[in-house]
């Protein structure tokens, strides 16, 4: 009983001085996705094409001071997660030794991976140095974790599920099948197949879901490249690439209303990265950045310092920027940690960026409802 007081007396003296006391309402996190939320499932040359020295320096620099195979040169949001839940460490990735032991959640995201399965690439000639895995693969690998711990399939219930960005990889490979594979069809195949992703971890007993959409692929370094000069929007990026994912998070939205009319009992938020990332670039110096386009780690100098085959880590680039959190975006794709901590702070913190907001879910869970 004294123990009990003395934990009431401890909490309300935090309150009091203004302490904030970390979200401690989930003790367990799986996470999903792509290179943007990826903590180590790949290495090296097994990476994105033109983003496979992940494993070499200055990736990493920020925060770890070495790499950790995050694209970036430090955290990213998931890691922010884990920090704002205040778990006792970063979400080992599937495919490392310490994910057969973890106690607090997998990270199963893998960088280059796309919504679409692998083999529609293949049979479209457009599978040329991608990576193999999936949506599904991931769903596949989560599922031969339950399998080996009888005790996380039986919390399932109870844990957070942080289904990262996926999407954007399944139209960069596209691209260069423009005039036979129509946009609307990747984007329809991405979201459906997204959706039945989440569906099968509905069925699997998840409560707690948050689903991020594309940020503003139009902004990126590499996309600025590639682009035609006069395709530009009002921030000064890619316009038509923007407007592509606007479409594709417009679908989702709609995909993940219908599943919270089917799943009346689950929580399902839309962190909307596309809003958040917009807010940065429409104003980079009330966050802190002075760099909205040019990549930190990158190579050639200009107004974009990007060129495809002398990207970060490579032989030809072994030193960034000496001051990253002035940067939104660190390797030309990837954000630096700067950034993921701001578009951390608007999922979690932010009631704007994520709906329902985050503590909403902290709320329901508290509850055990």
């Amino acid at each position: 009983m004294a123990a009990r007081r003395s934990d009431v007396i401890l909490l309300l003296l935090l309150l009091i001085a203004g302490v904030s006391v970390p979200a401690a309402a989930f003790e367990t996190v799986y996470a999903f996705g792509d290179s943007f939320t990826d903590t180590g499932n790949t290495h090296s040359t097994t990476g994105p094409y033109s983003f496979g020295y992940v494993s070499s320096p200055p990736y990493g620099a920020t925060f770890f001071h070495r790499s950790t195979n995050r694209y970036s040169d430090g955290r990213l949001v998931v890691d922010f997660l884990a920090d704002r839940l205040a778990l006792p460490g970063f979400l080992p990735p599937y495919l490392s030794p310490a994910a057969a032991n973890a106690t607090h959640g997998v990270n199963f995201a893998v960088a280059g991976a796309t919504a679409i399965e692998h083999e529609f690439f293949a049979r479209n000639n457009l599978s040329v140095d991608i990576t193999p895995q999936s949506i599904m693969t991931e769903l596949a690998w989560f599922e031969a974790h339950l399998r080996r711990s009888p005790a996380a399939a039986r919390a399932v219930g109870d844990a957070l599920f942080w289904v990262g960005e996926i999407g954007a990889n399944d139209y960069a490979y596209s691209f260069m099948a423009a005039t036979t594979i129509p946009q609307d069809q990747i984007r329809n195949m991405a979201v459906d197949r997204l959706t039945t992703f989440i569906e099968a971890l509905l069925k699997k007993g998840a409560k707690y879901i948050i689903v991020q959409g594309l940020p503003l692929t139009g902004c990126l370094p590499l996309t600025m490249t590639l682009a035609r000069p006069e395709d530009r929007d009002n921030i000064s990026c890619a316009a038509t690439v923007n407007q592509q994912s606007h479409a594709h998070n417009r679908r989702l939205q709609a995909s993940l209303r219908r599943l919270r009319r089917q799943h009346p009992a689950a929580v399902i938020a839309y962190a909307d990265y596309y809003a958040a990332h917009l807010a940065v670039m429409a104003a980079p110096a009330r966050y802190g950045f002075t760099e909205p386009f040019k990549t930190c780690c990158g190579a050639g100098g200009g107004a974009y310092n990007f060129e495809i085959f002398s990207t970060c880590g490579s032989p030809e680039v072994t030193t960034a920027c000496a001051q990253p959190a002035k940067y939104v975006n660190w390797d030309g794709v990837h954000m630096t940690e700067a950034m993921y901590r701001v578009v951390a702070g608007m999922f979690f913190q932010d009631g704007r960026y994520c709906h329902p907001p985050f503590s909403t879910l902290l709320a329901r869970r508290n509850k055990g409802n």
